[in-house]
């Protein structure tokens, strides 16, 4: 590695080793080079161990993912980070707390923490000074404590995943308010508490929402139908993508010479600046009842999940204007009330959880008609009367619809009355215990008392 850093000279824009078995620690005296500034850097999926050093924390571009860097408290000893835009350090196995060197990265705009062992609070100074940022990923470390306040200043912000960890407190009411461009909010399996603030419908560019494995209890926000970006159906790009330039400023224009031509000066002054290069954002989350991953189509995942929580009163009408979602999924809650009846107009769902509320009354026929709906959840509730006839209702696995005593139709056994009050029948298929039992006994009764008058009464006549 000492050789290598050797070779970093001035012209050198991009050192890429990523995806290899590279072994070892980074010397503090690996060369002469102090600084690597305008450079892009990719040691991504190594296997480099011990600290960070701080040499390379003055790139442009730095990622250091899926390594086994221990610590990155010592890449904070110098001041000269002020270029880095981009910072991955996602793995296994960074531990200790967040440490307090932000004010040194002015420049940054991607920061990504996430899946390490970080523990204690997320420093206030990260919202204090990093104005830029769009994106920032602390995910599945073990940080604790409330969201600091300070992250409110970070207006650019387009994606903030701080899902599972220990994180307390009350959803903050600026959540809603300070971010106008947010495209991800993931704040799932944590121990939040209290309401979901009204703000949070002032997130009109808002495509993924996700408080599941929460705390939160109150209802759901009526106004759910400001979300804009969820209003309306399709998206004109496929992934969330993000440009940055690796250098900070524009290359200086010399100056031209004494008798040299001033044409090729003009081009040089006119000459385009350096193209963008680009990153594009991935997300991990639950869909259909398992972890699945999204990058390449993260821009076209539209969802709401605020299951596993303590939510109570009605699902709200509202939330059927959100015709662009995908997902939905409201399961494990204390909703009651009926399923909004024009659930139909979620023309684009792909997966809908109701599951374990206690939602009753009958299942909308409107919900029949989302052609797209690949995955259904409603079991466990206190839903009657028959399932709606469409192809993808009768499709269902029986399960997605047990623990609803009182629902019949297929793909369940119980066939509904066909009378039509939207009871089951049970003397078609399956017995109803209660009337045999009553139709029995009064037939063993009768039966019993003919043979037993006729018995004694009998014996008698025929003894005289």
């Amino acid at each position: 590695m000492k050789r290598f850093l050797m070779l970093s000279q001035p012209n050198i824009q991009i050192i890429d080793l990523s995806h290899n078995q590279i072994r070892g620690t980074f010397e503090s005296s690996t060369s002469n080079v102090t600084s690597l500034p305008g450079v892009e850097v990719h040691f991504g999926s190594n296997q480099f161990e011990g600290p960070i050093p701080s040499i390379l924390l003055t790139a442009s571009y730095l990622d250091l993912s899926d390594n086994k860097f221990s610590d990155m408290t010592a890449s904070c000893v110098t001041s000269e980070l002020h270029s880095l835009k981009f910072l991955n350090l996602s793995g296994k196995h960074v531990s200790g707390e967040i440490p307090n060197c932000w004010r040194y990265l002015v420049s940054l705009e991607l920061l990504d923490l996430s899946s390490n062992a970080f523990s204690g609070k997320i420093p206030p100074t990260i919202g204090t000074l990093l104005f830029r940022m769009e994106t920032l990923k602390l995910r599945r470390n073990k940080l604790v404590g409330e969201l600091p306040s300070s992250l409110k200043n970070c207006n650019s912000l387009k994606v903030l995943d701080l899902g599972y960890n220990n994180l307390s407190g009350s959803v903050p009411e600026w959540l809603g308010v300070s971010f106008p461009n947010l495209v991800i909010l993931m704040l799932q399996s944590n121990q939040f508490r209290g309401s979901l603030p009204s703000q949070l419908c002032h997130l009109t560019h808002i495509q993924i929402l996700d408080f599941s494995v929460n705390k939160i209890s109150g209802t759901i926000p009526k106004c759910l139908n400001n979300l804009t970006s969820l209003s309306q159906g399709g998206n004109s790009s496929l992934t969330i993508r993000h440009s940055f330039y690796p250098s900070i400023s524009e290359p200086p224009i010399s100056e031209p010479p004494m008798n040299a031509e001033p044409t090729m000066y003009a081009e040089q002054a006119a000459a385009p600046p350096m193209p963008s290069d680009y990153y594009e954002d991935d997300a991990t989350f639950m869909w259909k009842g398992r972890m699945s991953a999204y990058k390449s189509i993260l821009g076209l995942v539209k969802r709401i999940d605020l299951s596993s929580n303590k939510i109570t009163g009605e699902i709200p009408n509202e939330i059927t204007h959100l015709v662009g979602l995908v997902s939905l999924n409201l399961s494990r809650n204390l909703l009651t009330g009926h399923i909004p009846s024009q659930i139909g107009k979620l023309q684009s769902l792909d997966s809908l959880d109701l599951s374990r509320n206690q939602l009753d009354g009958e299942i909308p026929t409107s919900l029949a008609r989302i052609d797209r709906l690949g995955y259904l959840d409603l079991s466990i509730n206190k839903l009657s009367g028959q399932i709606p006839t469409g192809t993808q209702l009768q499709g269902f696995d029986p399960s997605f619809y047990a623990g609803n005593p009182q629902l019949c139709g297929l793909p369940l056994d119980k066939i509904c009355d066909p009378e039509g009050n939207g009871r089951p029948n049970f003397s078609s298929n399956e017995e109803n215990p209660d009337e045999l039992i009553t139709q029995g006994f009064y037939i063993s009764l009768g039966v019993g008392f003919a043979v037993g008058f006729w018995g004694v009464s009998g014996s008698l006549i025929f003894k005289r």
